[in-house]
């Protein structure tokens, strides 16, 4: 088989039946966005086909129909059918030529970095995601500072594993989607060292009120899953939308600080990442300067009018260079 990597940079959003809603947006960005000032780090994306491959080559249709049959009929629980899928999938064989190609666009996105076993988040990308009617948003699994083949490889396994998760097979039940047709897409993507900065997430709109004057951003220390979570309160700031325009202005309406109790940073000794306190002075300060507040509530903006609708959006600093990136 061909064509079972995508790079983000030939992707475009309508391509979510290829590579699921969340790359196909990664690509949109990428390939639309970047010459408008919108950061977003490089990565490629496995596409359906991959991942049918793979379930194919391991005869893992039959296995997981039977499954699931049961679950249906009563005579095996919920967790009992998603750990044995899960299990039949990690435990699964690479098919060779997959296995080549993204061990071999690992090692060019590593030359295009300049760096030997660059660190990677791998992320999960449900090709039936953010549909209109239906969000699959947060019910598989992402995998954070991966470093190596090896470790990929097993990343990416896990990935497809979790399409699989108690929770991804009730609600595609209570939807009515038939799980034989949903497949998995992987995004592989730079790491930005915001363990060493900030991250966080921002929306184009008020999402408590609907008013959609403002861009409303919250930004923790270290990696954005606790954001993402919910695990930490956050800093909170919201910006007036109109006054953008003019860069002589900085309409910052409201600054909260959070309490960041914690920030997620990179980890050793077989875990990719851990949570650990955060210090009293990192507590008491906000993590974002003014202009970077200004920055991203801008590129808030040039997103939503990209779209045409109002977004949500994550966002990373990375400690080393500053640099920021959606």
């Amino acid at each position: 088989m061909n064509n079972q990597i995508i790079w983000f940079e030939n992707l475009k959003r309508n391509d979510i039946a290829k590579v699921g809603g969340k790359n196909a947006s990664l690509g949109e960005m990428v390939s639309t966005l970047g010459p408008k000032g919108i950061r977003v780090p490089a990565g490629f994306a496995t596409t359906a086909d991959a991942f049918r491959h793979f379930i194919e080559s391991n005869t893992l249709f039959d296995h997981i129909g039977t499954e699931l049959d049961a679950l249906g009929a009563g005579r095996i629980t919920l967790q009992e059918a998603g750990r044995r899928i899960r299990e039949m999938i990690v435990a699964a064989d690479w098919p060779e030529d997959l296995r080549s190609e993204i061990c071999a666009a690992y090692q060019e996105m590593a030359d295009r970095i300049g760096a030997k076993n660059p660190a990677v988040a791998v992320r999960s990308s449900a090709t039936a995601e953010d549909l209109p009617d239906a969000s699959f948003a947060g019910q598989q699994e992402t995998f954070l500072n991966v470093r190596g083949e090896a470790e990929l490889l097993a990343a990416c396994k896990r990935c497809y594993a979790s399409l699989f998760t108690d929770r991804a097979i009730t609600y595609r039940q209570l939807q009515g989607f038939d799980h034989q047709q949903v497949a998995l897409s992987i995004g592989v993507q730079q790491m930005v060292r915001s363990d060493l900065g900030g991250s966080g997430v921002m929306f184009s709109i008020d999402t408590e009120s609907g008013f959609d004057k403002v861009v409303l951003i919250n930004a923790a220390w270290g990696l954005g899953e606790n954001v993402v979570q919910g695990a930490v309160s956050p800093d909170e700031y919201m910006v007036y939308k109109p006054f953008l325009e003019d860069a002589a202005l900085a309409p910052i309406i409201e600054r909260s600080c959070g309490a960041k109790k914690i920030k997620m940073v990179y980890a050793t000794g077989g875990q990719q990442t851990k949570n650990v306190p955060t210090s009293r002075a990192k507590r008491a300060t906000f993590v974002l300067s003014e202009a970077e507040i200004l920055s991203l509530a801008r590129q808030a903006v040039t997103i939503e009018q990209h779209y045409g609708q109002p977004m949500d959006m994550e966002w990373a600093r990375d400690g080393e260079t500053g640099d920021l990136f959606i």
